[in-house]
């Protein structure tokens, strides 16, 4: 461990599809903060596509289950879920650092067990030590994802692959892209450290559900 803490998503950079990108800190993000680093990219939803709520569903319709709960048992992870939509500036919302062990579900992506790619984002550590997803790396393929909604459904989801990737070539379209699958990805920082302590790389694990 680098005795510089680890940064958490956090810069944005525009590009001509309207990506939203952010960095990894073990500080609190927020709009007026200044993080250096890699990033992770997130697709802002089109007018065209969005509903008359924002969420992408027709109106009148049921709006899809919310997460609450994350368990990976082969890995010891047994996580409460809390919402994550966009700053200000348009980056994406990351858990607080004193929140470590929550991770955090994308409310701008699918929900778990809807069509598309659903999307949870946890650090691996802060500040405060070892965070929710310090062991993410050693999960296996096949390995069981179970996610709990606030409708008492758990829903389970098995591991297809895991990729380590440069913070600086983040596959947003691989990670975010529309599918007509359901999905789950889940995403932290990884690799080894820069000059200024900042971690170089994202872990990206890819799952489907069972």
């Amino acid at each position: 461990m680098s005795p510089t803490p680890p940064p958490f998503w956090r810069a944005a950079l525009p590009v001509v599809v309207c990506l939203v990108l952010t960095g990894c800190s073990s500080d609190a993000v927020d709009a007026a903060s200044d993080t250096p680093g890699g990033r992770v990219s997130a697709p802002r939803e089109s007018a065209k596509d969005a509903g008359p709520d924002g969420t992408g569903k027709p109106e009148g319709s049921e709006p899809a289950a919310a997460p609450v709960q994350l368990s990976i048992a082969s890995i010891g992870v047994n996580s409460p879920l809390m919402r994550l939509g966009l700053n200000k500036d348009g980056t994406v919302q990351v858990p607080p650092a004193e929140k470590g062990m929550t991770a955090g579900w994308y409310t701008g992506g699918a929900a778990p067990g809807e069509r598309g790619a659903a999307v949870l984002i946890g650090h691996n550590d802060t500040r405060f030590g070892r965070a929710v997803f310090h062991d993410l790396k050693t999960i296996r393929k096949g390995a069981d994802i179970a996610i709990r909604n606030d409708r008492g459904a758990e829903l389970h989801f098995r591991v297809t692959g895991t990729e380590t990737v440069s913070k600086k070539t983040f596959p947003t379209e691989k990670v975010y892209g529309a599918t007509d699958e359901r999905v789950l990805r889940l995403i932290t920082c990884d690799g080894a450290f820069d000059a200024q302590g900042h971690p170089v790389d994202n872990l990206i694990v890819y799952a489907t559900r069972s």
